[in-house]
């Protein structure tokens, strides 16, 4: 009786050893570089995902890798490369026998990852998920991926309303309605705030509703457009024609000082238009009553390359306000005549041609100092 239960326990040992053998299983493979080559000293990285339990081989020369004595369950097989995940299979499951393959081609992978990336970019474009492209994510790329489609429909749906508003705002402004224009690109502005065409448009449409308005309401609204501006230059500080601009309503509002540091600034960033952001500032100073800044400016917009033609008449103009009357004759200053002369011959038909060759007639020649009443009868002879 003994005997045979020894027998029984003894055949009962050797099943449940035949058992524990049958459960050990092994994973190789082979990793392939983007190149196609073997990957040496790559780092494959086994997770256990139905029990805990982590494992680490790596490749050897030919890029070939096996870890025997896995438990039979199933794995995450990542393959790390400089210490990055190059590539992941998940839920492999392992089985008793040969060891189960699990091959790495990174080629593939970039191809896959990329044909990948872009049915996910389709998908939020088009705000549909294929069924093909819904079985190769995983539950965190789908959550993510309809995250991006909700993001880009809000998106598009707020450019719509944009663009609508500000297509609005635009047509009103070149029709002259400057209070349609005010309310349709300020509600652009609210939209977007970050856009330059909607404030630097919004300025233009606030400008031309003042010079509709007198009093305090214009007042009120070059005010606004001189914030429009401010607003504009901060979305982008670095913009010359916007500086220009907020320099010319900085003069409409008759704030020279902060118009001509304007109109320095667009010149300074601006340097192939700087003769035209020069004569600028000298006609505000001009208009200023600052002859000798205005001198300044025009001499400084002749001077840059290519020189601002209008800037020699301009300056030839102020030079005869400095002329002298000498025995009835008038003496210019040096550089007068110049001037003319020189805006005559870059510009022999241009708006200021004939006015230029009448200053030079005039220039030395005898003028009148008395006074006749035009509406005497004039003297028989």
């Amino acid at each position: 009786m003994k005997i045979r239960n020894l027998a029984m326990a003894t055949a009962g040992l050797l099943y449940l050893s035949a058992a524990a053998f049958a459960q050990i299983t092994a994973i190789e493979g082979v990793v392939k570089g983007a190149d196609g080559a073997p990957v040496k000293d790559a780092l494959i990285q086994i997770d256990r995902t139905d029990i805990k339990g982590h494992y680490k081989v790596k490749t050897d020369k030919k890029g070939h890798y096996i870890y025997n004595g896995l438990p039979m369950g199933t794995y995450d097989i990542a393959c790390l490369i400089d210490g990055k995940q190059a590539d992941q299979v998940k839920g492999v499951r392992t089985s008793p026998g040969d060891p189960q393959p699990v091959n790495f081609d990174l080629r593939q992978a970039a191809a896959a990852a990329s044909a990948k990336q872009a049915a996910m970019q389709q998908a939020v474009a088009s705000g549909q998920i294929s069924k093909d492209l819904e079985r190769g994510l995983t539950a965190e790329q789908k959550k993510q991926l309809e995250e991006s489609m909700k993001k880009q429909e809000a998106a598009m749906k707020k450019n719509a309303a944009l663009n609508q508003a500000f297509g609005d705002g635009k047509t009103a402004l070149d029709n002259k309605q400057y209070d349609v224009a005010v309310d349709n690109l300020t509600k652009a502005s609210e939209i977007d705030p970050n856009q330059l065409a909607v404030w630097s448009n919004l300025a233009e449409a606030y400008k031309g509703l003042a010079s509709t308005k007198t009093g305090p309401d214009a007042d009120a609204a070059m005010q606004k457009c001189l914030d429009a501006y401010a607003k504009a230059l901060a979305v982008k500080p670095d913009d010359a024609g916007i500086h220009n601009n907020y320099a010319l309503a900085l003069a409409k509002a008759k704030k020279f000082p902060e118009a001509q540091a304007e109109l320095e600034n667009a010149a300074k960033l601006d340097p192939p238009q700087a003769g035209k952001y020069y004569y600028n500032l000298g006609a505000l100073e001009v208009n200023g009553g600052q002859s000798d800044a205005a001198l300044e400016a025009f001499k400084k917009a002749i001077e840059c390359t290519p020189p601002y033609l209008d800037a020699y008449y301009q300056y030839g103009v102020l030079l005869v306000a400095q002329a002298k009357i000498v025995d009835g004759k008038i003496t210019p200053v040096p550089g007068t005549a110049e001037a003319f002369q020189k805006y005559l011959e870059l510009a022999p038909t241009g708006q200021w041609a004939q006015s230029a060759k009448d200053m030079l007639a005039t220039l030395g020649s005898s003028i009148s100092t008395g006074y006749q009443n035009p509406s005497a009868p004039k003297k028989k002879k």
